[in-house]
């Protein structure tokens, strides 16, 4: 219930939701915040200080309207929140969950500036949604009218869901394709259970048919079907393939047996648990093993806490940098810390050797910060005779992911980068359209790995370029 109260900021403490805590939650595949009640997110809601200059907004990469559905969920207006919410956001109830708010909109918050803490803008993005969905709130698609046009999206991730979900809000029928057996790429095979529990997405599938989307699933462009028959198919083609290349650390012993990549470890653990693992694959477990993670990122926190879970005897992770350098959210960090992971800072992976009984022994020297790089990030310099050995039963590689062009894109003109990234500019006349004129591209095979978020705003951008494309 609205206050009125401009000091309750000082008066009532930030409350996120409660944690499970980690003797609980290490054990189980199951996301760790509990949600708020509307009372309590109605009191979080009110220490918005609704500023002049919401630096919330400009740091969140769809410049979400934050202060203003915070003063509608502290008025209890929950649907109006969600529709104001969905305005500039295709999956709200996802970001809400997975976003590194931390060092995005709660990072910049004026609060969290002054030491007040943050709003918990995440946790309430997140009950917006999930409320106002119990509740019955619906996207209204009513006064649509549809154009007769149709559009294919390669890849039911999260920049294929924001286009297919603004094409459709303006007429435009999107049919969805996708190599894997249910949507949402790596929203649904690549991040945990203890993070995004699957039903979340399932559950925006279904919303996304009730609008009039379409799927079709365990369809590979380029094998199942041919680029050729869908833009004979469609008026228009956006690609938003994701990037899942994954990139090598270039030392001795990284084919060694046991050493595993950080994707098909986590895909492979998801669909253990959704029950969807391929006949003649073998499940992968870490019960009673020592894994060691190279790795910084999110995704190695993905593995780490992925590995406590499996049971593992041992969890270490090794990074090249220091803490306050690492890539990856603070939070997953403090979780992983919490529920067991050990951490080695500045050490840089040299060399696996297999060892006599299956084992690895994996060479780590020391590092130190150096000189920043063209980035500004201070480079990690090997320290000499510093090296030292870890011995252990499996290695998983979290060194990031790269996109890479598919077969196809040669002969229908798609320009990339060296790196593999797709060419499809920003600006210009039709934003997001790649060197072949009736194919757009967005998301992670544009921008190379990075969040959610920003997937989904290349997403819904790259709607608006088609939708100028077509009329």
């Amino acid at each position: 219930m609205a206050t009125n109260d401009a000091f309750q900021f000082m008066k009532l403490s930030r409350n996120p939701g409660d944690k499970v805590e980690a003797s609980v939650r290490k054990i189980e595949f199951k996301e760790i915040y509990q949600p708020l009640h509307a009372v309590d997110a109605a009191d979080q809601a009110g220490r918005c200080l609704s500023c002049g200059n919401p630096y919330c907004e400009w740091q969140c990469p769809v410049h979400n309207y934050i202060p203003n559905w915070l003063k509608l969920v502290e008025e209890g207006r929950l649907f109006e929140a969600a529709e104001l919410s969905h305005q500039t956001n295709s999956l709200p109830e996802i970001c809400g969950r997975v976003c590194p708010q931390d060092r995005l909109c709660e990072g910049a918050c004026t609060l969290s500036q002054g030491g007040f803490g943050a709003v918990s803008i995440g946790s309430i993005e997140k009950y917006i949604t999930d409320e106002a969905f119990k509740a019955g709130w619906r996207p209204d698609t009513s006064k649509v009218v549809w154009s007769g046009k149709t559009v294919g999206v390669i890849g039911a991730g999260p920049a294929g869901l924001a286009c297919a979900d603004v094409l459709v809000r303006n007429g435009v029928k999107a049919v969805v394709y996708d190599r894997y057996e249910e949507i949402g790429g790596l929203l649904t095979f690549g991040i945990p259970e203890f993070k995004l529990e699957k039903d979340v997405v399932r559950r925006r599938r279904q919303i996304l048919e009730g609008m009039g989307v379409e799927f079709v699933l365990n369809t590979e462009v380029g094998k199942d079907v041919s680029i050729e028959t869908l833009l004979k198919r469609h008026d228009a083609i956006f690609m938003g393939m994701g990037a899942y290349k994954y990139m090598k650390g270039e030392f001795p012993g990284e084919d060694s047996q046991g050493v595993l990549e950080a994707l098909p470890y986590l895909i492979n653990n998801v669909r253990q648990s959704l029950g969807t693992l391929p006949a003649g694959e073998q499940a992968i477990s870490m019960k009673g093993k020592r894994v060691l993670v190279l790795g910084g990122g999110d995704t190695a926190m993905d593995c780490n806490r992925t590995a406590i879970r499996q049971g593992a005897k041992r969890v270490i992770c090794a990074y090249r940098r220091d803490e306050a350098n690492m890539p990856g959210s603070k939070r997953e960090v403090a979780n992983a810390k919490e529920e067991g992971v050990e951490f080695l800072w500045n050490r840089q992976p040299l060399a696996i050797e297999p060892m006599i009984g299956g084992t690895l022994a994996v060479r780590l020297a020391v590092t130190r910060l150096g000189e920043p790089d063209v980035k500004g990030r201070r480079n990690a310099e090997i320290v000499p005779d510093s090296e030292e050995i870890v011995e252990c039963d499996h290695v998983i590689f979290a060194f990031g992911f790269q996109a890479e062009a598919a077969t196809w894109f040669d002969a229908q003109d798609i320009a990339v980068t060296g790196s593999g990234r797709t060419l499809a500019a920003a600006c210009g006349q039709y934003p997001y359209q790649t060197s072949n004129p009736k194919i757009f591209a967005g998301g992670d095979m544009v921008r190379g790995a990075d969040l959610v978020v920003r997937a989904v705003f290349d997403g819904r951008m790259a709607a608006e370029g088609v939708l100028r494309y077509l009329y």
